[in-house]
């Protein structure tokens, strides 16, 4: 049999992994053994971190209303009820938008929100 010589196919290999190691600090970008190591950790925390940056948006869009909602004397938690004893059906990225870029029209929200809470008090109380 034939004698395999993969001279070429490792070269391609070391290369392919030092392309996507560039960038990287000191001889990580430069050696293949480390830059394979490095690499292999990369791709770890860019894993972990595509699902880590959902939960990070959502934090913060929840933060944004709230700060939001504050000015209007109303709390998150009762407003995000009252949204949905409404029926507005609005995602937290949509209402944090609004709140960012158009604060007129989440006051219009927040209004037909308290008017809601207001009239579903009312009963309660005249009982």
């Amino acid at each position: 049999m034939a004698r395999v010589k993969r001279g070429v196919t490792a070269h391609a290999r070391h290369k392919k992994v030092l392309k996507q190691s560039k960038g990287f600090f000191g001889r990580s970008s430069t050696n293949y053994r480390i830059a394979l190591e490095r690499l292999e950790k990369s791709l770890q925390y860019a894993y972990r971190d595509r699902r880590v940056k959902k939960r990070e948006f959502r934090a913060l869009w929840i933060q944004r209303i709230n700060a939001a909602v504050r000015e209007h004397g109303i709390t998150y938690s009762r407003f995000i009820h009252g949204l949905n004893q409404t029926g507005i059906e609005m995602d937290r990225k949509v209402l944090a938008a609004i709140a960012f870029d158009d604060p007129a029209a989440f006051a219009e929200i927040v209004k037909a929100v308290q008017a809601t809470m207001a009239a579903e008090a009312e009963p309660a109380a005249v009982e």
